[in-house]
């Protein structure tokens, strides 16, 4: 089985039996949303508390995910993902006890659906960072758009299957359905023994993980351009999914289970273009990818608005499964591929928190409009706002980036220098300063690989760096920059990868000195407090004897 085999991923054993489980637990989810939908249209007469089932689902990723891609980033994923599945599985059957019950108003059930979320929104980021350690990196793309196909895989038959059972045992059994679906998720995670991540540094505080996620990424245009489009998407393609209910019961006069067939039909054009996503990258650039994906669901919204035949709305649903996939598959490929692995949770989820923050406020948005000018007028408006979101790829700095081949694995060549004064992890502000030797010829060019120098060390966490030139021997360059403490300046060489290293090693064939650029390692000291002198290594004060 080759490398680009959308099968590749199966290669290896571990991958394969977590996608398995993951078969029956998002089996479960999806039933668990037909029911929840549907008892919602029951127990809630207006529309805007029906589109607020995906809302609830959607908001926690929003809220929640940037501080789950830091758990992840930061903590045992396999302990984490653990954690989650046993919290949704707590709250399931809470949920189908209440039901059984007769106790669920919309509130609480939406209390409920947000809680699930909550669960999602912490699992996620580790399953998505763990799927980098369990294949290789060429084999990533075929691993993302597998997963997305084994959940589209249940959602081509999960949902007809619960509104089956919604029809005929009412939505408690379906609560239970999804209760048990995580049994097996549980099981293979608890069998599961990755090798653990060898670190020689203490975890990042929370606070600081994030700060490091949200400076990543304001430090990567490209990144930026894939969370604007995330969001864009997720605000304007959730109508369909969030309107459904609505379209299968007012519009075209069906019950739960046509319900049922509309969301399987979404699942099946899902799987379509899971299969076909492979063949879609090799043929087309992001950019492209996203604006189909865009157009597509536009059409969807468009004939759904105008109550076509139920064959005919199934056919439009198929469109937008495929293109729901092909285009979220192909942001998630873009941020992974474009992340090293010391940050990539905290980018997935600050993507997700994008995306589902989109779908979360899109929910409401178009669930509002549905309710006070009808969900025909809402899919309308929303198909004009799809139309849009392709067309902004057309202004170039808002076009999503290609897929580069860059070597993001950590370089591992940077030593920690022997220091001739005692020092703590937490001594600092640590201060580099390098200097250069640039012949004037090579100035301009000095002058461009050194942006992207900053733009990279800032990133990586450095600050207040700056370049200076000296105004006697005007060939000397100085570049420096802090860093907060000393055990933060080993974890930023640390985060250096090999694609980072390309832009040094140019700026080093610049450098015209006989010996390579010095570097000063500096620490500053307050003056007039003795208490924090740091001495010579070996050298003892008579003084505090």
């Amino acid at each position: 089985m080759s490398a680009t085999s959308p099968l590749a991923p199966f290669k290896q054993p571990v991958f394969r039996s977590i996608w398995l489980a993951s078969l029956a637990s998002n089996f479960g989810s999806l039933i668990q949303t037909v029911g929840a939908a549907w008892l919602m249209t029951i127990i809630a007469t207006s529309a805007d508390m029906v589109a607020l089932v995906q809302a609830s689902t959607a908001m926690p990723i929003m809220l929640f995910s940037l501080v789950a891609g830091a758990i992840a980033d930061n903590f045992n994923r396999r302990r984490v993902m653990l954690l989650a599945q046993g919290f949704m599985f707590c709250v399931s059957i809470l949920l189908a006890l209440f039901a059984y019950g007769g106790l669920l108003t919309p509130w609480l059930l939406l209390t409920f659906t947000f809680l699930i979320g909550c669960g999602t929104a912490l699992y996620n980021p580790s399953w998505q960072a763990s799927v980098g350690d369990m294949v290789p990196r060429d084999v990533i793309p075929q691993a993302v758009a597998v997963n997305s196909m084994g959940f589209n895989l249940t959602r081509s038959v999960g949902p007809a299957i619960g509104g089956a059972i919604v029809a005929a045992f009412g939505a408690a059994a379906a609560f239970l359905v999804n209760a048990c679906s995580y049994v097996a998720l549980l099981i293979v995670l608890y069998r599961w023994k990755p090798a653990p991540r060898a670190s020689t540094l203490p975890r990042e505080p929370l606070g600081l993980a994030i700060t490091s996620g949200l400076r990543y990424i304001a430090m990567s245009p490209n990144l930026q351009k894939v969370l604007f489009r995330g969001f864009w998407f997720g605000f304007s393609v959730i109508t369909i999914l969030a309107l459904l209910p609505l379209v299968a019961r007012d519009m075209l006069q069906g019950d739960a289970l046509l319900y049922g067939i509309l969301f399987g039909a979404f699942g099946v054009g899902a799987v379509g273009g899971a299969i076909g996503s492979g063949y879609l990258r090799e043929h087309l650039t992001t950019e492209s990818l996203a604006r189909l994906g865009f157009l597509g669901f536009a059409v969807s919204a468009l004939v759904l608005s105008v109550a076509p035949p139920a064959w005919l709305a199934v056919i439009v649903i198929l469109l937008a499964g495929a293109c729901w996939v092909i285009s979220l598959s192909s942001f998630n490929i873009t941020v992974q591929l474009s992340t090293p692995r010391w940050v990539v949770g905290r980018a997935l989820s600050l993507y997700h928190t994008c995306t589902f923050g989109g779908m979360a406020s899109g929910s409401w948005v178009w669930g509002h409009l549905a309710e006070t000018s009808g969900p025909e007028t809402a899919l309308q408006i929303a198909a004009v706002v799809m139309i849009a979101g392709a067309a902004v790829g057309l202004i170039r700095w808002l076009a999503l980036p290609a897929i580069e081949a860059l070597n993001l694995d950590p370089i591992n060549r940077w030593k920690e220098p022997r220091l001739e004064l005692d020092i703590t992890p937490r001594s600092g502000p640590v201060k580099i300063i390098i200097e250069y030797i640039i012949p004037q010829k090579d100035t301009a060019t000095f002058l461009a690989m050194m942006a992207e120098r900053r733009r990279i060390r800032k990133r990586d966490g450095a600050r207040r760096w700056s370049l200076t030139r000296d105004l006697e021997h005007p060939e000397r360059w100085m570049e420096s920059y802090q860093l907060p403490t000393w055990l933060e300046y080993v974890r930023y060489n640390q985060r250096m990868t090999k694609a980072d290293a390309l832009v040094g090693d140019e700026i080093r064939r610049l450098h015209a000195g006989e010996e390579p650029p010095k570097v000063h390692r500096m620490i500053e000291r307050p003056t007039g407090r003795r208490e924090w002198d740091i001495h010579p290594k070996g050298v003892v004060e008579l003084h505090q004897q």
